[in-house]
């Protein structure tokens, strides 16, 4: 088990303060073929969980919502255009690879003029307190050294009422489909990071990582003691992935 200044990096037990530097080491290899790894991982369906997550959200025009671990933008490029020219998006990464294929993305798109970018610590957001009516995290809290803290640091950032919306890979509720699960994840998707990204480790650590997050409760549990009401959430694919969503009282 991990102690305060020990943390995990996948099965790896690390110092604390060496984790963001060796997460940063894995989205820097990745983040050219992101985009491409994501589809080929999830079929596809990674389009469906984030649809359905942006349906949660409850977002309006005019509303100011960040998005944290937000990568190449495709959470960000959709709430651009629900929010319109009276509101705004930030989309926040700690990771500056990352943030700049997500800016040169959305750029070239032209989804422009009411988005920014920030490069961002989940744990210490930037950000003036109750300032933002929705935050969203889309497969990015796992990788998060202390959890607790950036949730924290999100309800503070969240307006009154505003809502916070977590996306991320969890526990299967299917033993069949999590058995299956385990072997796709271990056996096939480092050599599919090999073949596509020539990085093979980067991708196990992403297998482990998962296995490592809280599941669906504890993390139910987490978001309430982080002073979150209301927190329910969605299994999708059998578990594979749940989207959590909590209001700031």
């Amino acid at each position: 088990m991990a102690d305060d200044k020990t943390t995990h990096f996948g099965y790896k037990t690390v110092d604390s303060k060496d984790k963001v530097k060796m997460v940063a080491g894995v989205f820097h290899s990745v983040a050219a073929k992101y985009d491409i790894m994501n589809d080929l991982m999830s079929g596809g369906v990674h389009r469906l969980w984030k649809r359905f997550t942006i349906e949660l959200s409850g977002v309006r025009p005019g509303n100011k919502v960040l998005d944290i671990a937000g990568g190449t933008g495709d959470l960000a490029a959709k709430f651009s255009r629900l929010v319109g020219s009276n509101g705004s998006v930030v989309l926040a990464d700690i990771n500056d690879s990352m943030l700049t294929v997500g800016r040169e993305k959305l750029t070239n798109k032209g989804i422009v003029g009411n988005i920014e970018y920030v490069q961002a610590n989940a744990e210490c957001l930037p950000f003036p307190d109750n300032y933002f009516d929705c935050i969203t995290i889309a497969f990015g809290l796992r990788n998060v050294t202390d959890k607790d803290a950036a949730l924290r640091s999100m309800n503070r950032v969240l307006k009154p009422g505003g809502r916070l919306l977590v996306l991320e890979f969890s526990k299967p509720v299917n033993p069949v489909i999590a058995k299956l699960y385990d072997r796709y994840s271990f056996d096939i998707l480092p050599k599919m990071g090999q073949l596509v990204t020539n990085d093979e480790d980067s991708y196990r650590y992403l297998a482990e990582s998962i296995r490592m997050h809280p599941d669906q409760d504890t993390l139910k549990g987490m978001m309430n003691d982080a002073g979150f009401v209301d927190v329910r959430y969605h299994n999708m694919t059998a578990g594979v992935v749940a989207v959590h969503r909590g209001i700031k009282p």
